[in-house]
């Protein structure tokens, strides 16, 4: 069976198919009807319930979490937060009710639980912090102003309140036919997939779960990756920084943060707290998706790859590692373990842009990656990366190749950008046609260009 804290108190999930959504459990088997289904794809935060782990109070859409997944944790649904203060609202819920920040009351549970999140963090609170917080949340009808103010109000009003202790974890569920499996060691994980090659391998879920919530498949086997100790560490040595390919983008930022800033703030556009709570580093790359966000990036900072199996590890060039349309060179019983990403050094420059229809949590039309390095105003060396321009996430050795020996200044960056033509042939689709992404793609090389030479304070549309 599957066992965690559910509002306070130890709950067993039995006889319940694994891969049902938080969402559909407390809602269909729980009646606890306060969590409410918008677009079942995490991006309306209706769904939002509060993931409680080593101390940490995260908000994650129950759409996209499947209950396998919970094992071994603590859930809060909006139901359950007068439980944990004594039976009083909570300092939010009291704000969101003398703000009048609800009407017709079907998006509120989300915020509130979004807005529990931060208000039991240590965050210092800003105006820039509660909007990102509330970006993964979506009202039709209040507006944020009363919203914002009521988490002005409540947020930094920490609950006194200690987690439970969550049950022992269990490596194994069976249920309505299908086998959920929570291996803990690297070892475990190499001989399941090795076992069953077929299965699916979940790691957040972010983009699988909409499989399971979306397209209502039933995997027979789902291997579950989070918990293996050796694919959550973080080394960070004097020139590098690793990552086990389950690490969070929640707890992956600070680091990419402080390495490589740019890098971070198209992370925070990948998606919002609830998704970054639960997705990962490894599950984006090994997804393999060409409108995947961090692969240029990681492209273009000469990011390596372990990648293991029952046979032992080996190590492959990111850019090295994407064949095909979503074909890798991922062996019969390999998993991704870590991606290692050297850091800077003297004289190079990194940036990346995200071109979408939206600015928080759209799907790229086009994601460019850049690294140059320039002596003096001579380029040395360039590395260019894009995606949504091909099958695959992409090199623009061409364009990389008007750029190298050459004076760095606005025609030269124009000029690589027509370059553009030779190293890619895109897709038209319905975030964009090929001749608009090959206009974008070259446009950003002039950005590069002013971006570096601090031109222009503002390049891009930004959110209020």
């Amino acid at each position: 069976m599957i066992r965690f804290i559910l509002n306070s108190e130890e709950h067993a999930a039995e006889n319940v198919s694994p891969t049902t959504t938080m969402l559909d459990y407390v809602r269909s088997h729980l009646s606890l009807t306060g969590t409410k289904e918008g677009c079942a794809e995490g991006d309306c935060g209706a769904c939002t319930v509060v993931r409680v782990t080593d101390g940490r109070f995260e908000a994650v859409n129950a759409c996209l979490m499947q209950i396998g997944q919970a094992d071994g944790t603590e859930i809060i649904t909006v139901e359950g937060l007068k439980a944990i203060n004594g039976g009083e609202l909570v300092p939010i819920q009291e704000a969101m009710v003398r703000g009048d920040g609800t009407q017709c009351g079907f998006c509120t549970p989300g915020f509130i639980g979004a807005l529990f999140a931060l208000e039991q963090s240590d965050e210092k609170i800003s105006d820039e912090i509660i909007h990102e917080a509330l970006a993964g949340n979506l009202c039709r009808c209040t507006g944020y102003r009363p919203i914002v103010d009521a988490a002005r109000d409540a947020c930094g009003k920490i609950v006194d309140y200690t987690p439970q202790m969550p049950p022992g974890r269990t490596k194994e569920h069976h249920a309505a036919g299908q086998v959920f499996h929570a291996p803990d060691k690297l070892v475990e994980l190499t001989a399941l997939r090795a076992a069953y090659p077929e299965a699916m391998l979940l790691s957040g879920g972010t983009d699988l779960g909409l499989l399971v919530s979306k397209e209502k498949q039933r995997p027979d086997v789902v291997i579950h990756t989070a918990h293996v100790a050796e694919l959550q560490e973080i080394v960070e040595t004097e020139d590098a920084i690793t990552f086990g390919a389950s690490v969070s983008y929640s707890r992956a930022l600070p680091y990419i943060d402080r390495l490589y800033p740019p890098f971070a703030e198209m992370i925070r556009r990948i998606g919002s707290r609830q998704i970054r709570n639960l997705g990962t580093l490894g599950g984006n790359i090994g997804n393999a998706s060409p409108i995947g966000d961090t692969p240029p990036c990681l492209i273009v900072l000469e990011a390596v790859l372990s990648l293991a199996s029952q046979d032992g590890e080996r190590e492959i060039a990111i850019e090295d590692f994407f064949l095909d349309y979503r074909k890798t060179d991922l062996l019969p019983g390999e998993v991704i373990k870590s991606i290692c990403i050297p850091k800077l050094s003297d004289g190079q420059s990194f940036r990346t842009y995200k071109v979408s229809k939206r600015y928080d949590q759209d799907i790229s039309a086009v994601i460019g990656a850049f690294c140059l390095t320039i002596d003096g105003d001579i380029v040395t060396d360039a590395r260019i990366g894009f995606g949504g321009m091909a099958a695959t996430p992409k090199r623009g050795a061409a364009m990389e190749g008007a750029l190298i020996g050459k004076c760095w200044s606005e025609e030269t960056a124009a000029a690589a950008g027509v370059m553009a033509r030779q190293d890619y042939s895109p897709i038209s689709d319905h975030r964009a046609s090929s001749d608009y992404r090959l206009r974008v793609a070259g446009n950003l090389l002039t950005r590069l260009y002013r971006d570096l030479a601090d031109v222009e304070e503002t390049l891009e549309v930004v959110k209020l």
